[in-house]
């Protein structure tokens, strides 16, 4: 009877909210009766639905997600009626697809439950302390009505002590709206107790944008005050690159903050907002660490949410959206994501050099890099972000991140810039702001290249750069370019012996860890490394070290303590099993060729009066 009783009700608000506000609009109910078992009861009422025969579905990714996601696992009880709550046949042609028959009446209303246990930037969750949604994850749509308006009424705030922190516009009570379906789907929403403050910034050109920081953890106000001057000071770094901030839609920017030590951990960017879920036990004692998201994620409100890629607009939600042009949109914004932290003051030089190291590293030491272009990593983004697939994959040998590389190209450009045209990246971004993203005029990789011509006056430096670096798979002499700044870039492990990794997450399925948890000796997780010395023996995942040098290995610090005793040159006999039975090989040592970069000064080489000056140049503050 409760729930006749609220369907009733739910569909006279509906219809009359509706008939008053936007006679066309799409509206959810949004209701938590089973919250502390993370179920949601949702009612999408669809007044003047299609004439004849329609479908209404689950998303299958998400945006600012580029692989493939199964929301629709997660919604169950899914049922159509009529306003009276009389059932219409309802057909399930698809795991995530239903399809409505051509003699339904004019307002169809669906109701389903939404189960959600996973808190990040894609999957929803739902328990007493919060409802964390992505609106992907959550919301049944209905495909040919996209350009229609959306309203959302969230039910029961104040029986859990909730609050709303979302960018889909406030109508007013507990009613949200969107103005149509792209922007709903990007529109992620926290119903919690959550703590907040706000500030505005003066925009170029006088116009006062807002900026809220909510943050759901167990930290006492004062607390989320000071980290919000720190997020204060890191968004006037970020303006001062492109000389502005957008013009955010309703004049705010939202942060969403998730602070727990059970979350999943993400960050996923939005047009006027980001939702950002750390897993630590609250913000106090880690502020500076969790910068690092929040400087990544606000500076894509410029590139990849206005400064957007042709190839993802406009997004579609029933198929992965596969974009070459990934090493710009997230590989620059990776790049200046840990750059601004040192502009900022929150980071020194020797913290960067750390971050450049790895930076430097993807490019010039993995396989990945040597073999294919940043377009083709990029590309592989439908598999590997955050993809479902649970089998093992060759990743270690056939990618490199796009973050990374795209990271990497980004800091050698800058580089160039300062040292070739006394021009800069940020003087390439801002170009790039104003022809693409201000206007919102979708990009392709030429278009990148003509606005670096333009910038530099020299269409030969351009075309080589991309033709090289960005359609090649050459690399930047990074040791020279840091050189500039008296940044010396050298072996990491100089004399001494290494053998190369023996396992890692990356090309290891999700059961991968379960079927050799039990074996003795060392067993092999994932694809050894082309070109280390354990590949060259012959060594890969499946395998199981028994024996090394004729010693018992029972694990990967035992191995590491064998590899040490040597020098370079020297051979290890390796005994291992697999499943065509026991086997010997061996490992000729080599020196690592990872790299690091350290500062002059702690290398104990003068730094020039020009080194100093460009080093300053480059990352001190540019506030005003």
């Amino acid at each position: 009877m409760k729930k006749i009783f609220l369907l009733a009700a739910v569909c006279f608000f509906a219809a009359t909210a509706l008939a008053q506000d936007a006679p066309k609009a799409i509206f959810y109910t949004v209701s938590f009766p089973n919250a502390v078992h993370h179920e949601a009861e949702i009612v999408m009422t669809i007044p003047q639905s299609p004439a004849s025969e329609f479908r209404v579905r689950m998303s299958r990714s998400s945006a600012g997600r580029y692989a493939t996601h199964e929301f629709g696992k997660n919604i169950y009880n899914v049922t159509a009626t009529d306003v009276s709550g009389a059932r219409i046949a309802l057909k399930q042609i698809e795991g995530d697809v239903f399809e409505i028959a051509a003699d339904h009446p004019a307002t169809v209303i669906i109701n389903y439950t939404l189960f959600g246990n996973w808190t990040d930037g894609t999957y929803a969750s739902i328990d007493p302390s919060h409802a964390h949604l992505n609106m992907p994850a959550a919301f049944m749509w209905v495909p040919g009505q996209e350009k229609r308006p959306v309203k959302f009424e969230f039910n029961d705030l104040d029986k859990y002590g909730w609050k709303v922190a979302t960018q889909l516009k406030h109508d007013g009570a507990n009613i949200y709206s969107a103005p149509d379906l792209q922007y709903m789907m990007d529109s992620p929403t926290e119903l919690s107790n959550f703590k907040e403050t706000s500030w505005d910034v003066i925009n170029t050109g006088g116009k006062t944008e807002k900026i809220n920081l909510t943050v759901h953890s167990d930290d006492a106000q004062p607390v989320i005050d000071n980290f919000g001057r720190m997020v204060q000071k890191m968004v006037l770094e970020e303006k001062a690159v492109f000389g502005e901030l957008p013009a955010y839609d309703y004049g705010e920017y939202t942060f969403l903050d998730d602070v727990y030590p059970t979350t999943a951990g993400d960050g996923m960017e939005h047009r006027n907002s980001t939702c950002i879920v750390q897993t630590v036990d609250k913000v106090e004692g880690n502020e500076v660490r969790l910068l690092s998201t929040f400087a990544h994620e606000y500076f894509h409100s410029w590139n990849v949410k206005r400064i957007r890629p042709k190839s993802l607009e406009p997004f579609n939600f029933e198929h992965a959206n596969m974009s070459s042009e990934l090493w710009f949109a997230e590989g620059f914004t990776q790049y200046y994501g840990e750059m601004l932290l040192v502009r900022s003051g929150f980071h020194t030089v020797d913290d960067y050099t750390r971050t450049i190291g790895g930076l430097v590293n993807s490019v010039l030491n993995t396989p990945g890099a040597a073999k294919y272009t940043p377009v083709q990593a990029s590309n592989h983004s439908v598999f590997a972000d955050a993809g479902v697939s649970i089998d093992p994959n060759n990743d270690n040998n056939t990618f490199t991140s796009y973050y990374f590389y795209g990271g990497a190209t980004a800091l050698a450009l800058d580089l160039r810039l300062r040292s070739e045209f006394n021009l800069t990246l940020d003087d390439y971004m801002r170009a790039v702001w104003l022809a693409r993203g201000k206007v919102m005029k979708p990009y392709t990789i030429p278009d990148l290249q003509n606005d670096l011509a333009k910038l530099t006056k020299n269409p030969k430096f351009a075309a080589d750069f991309f033709n090289k670096y960005i359609y090649g798979v050459e690399k930047n002499n990074y040791e020279a370019l840091l050189a500039k700044a008296g940044l010396l870039l050298r072996k990491a492990q100089p004399g001494k012996a290494w053998a190369g990794p023996l396992s890692g997450n990356a090309g290891r399925g999700r059961s991968g860890q379960a079927r050799t948890a039990g074996a003795e000796g060392l067993p092999i997780q994932s694809s050894t490394i082309i070109g280390t010395p354990i590949y060259k023996a012959g060594l890969d995942a499946g395998d199981i070290i028994v024996k090394a040098d004729g010693k018992d290995i029972k694990d990967a610090q035992g191995f590491n303590d064998v590899v040490a005793a040597k020098n370079i040159g020297d051979k290890i006999v390796v005994n291992y099993k697999n499943r065509t039975g026991d086997h010997e090989t061996t490992i000729i040592l080599e020196e690592s060729p990872y790299l690091e970069v350290v500062t002059f000064e702690k290398a104990g080489k003068e730094l020039t009066k020009e080194q100093e000056a460009f080093r300053n140049n480059w990352l001190s503050t540019k506030v005003q």
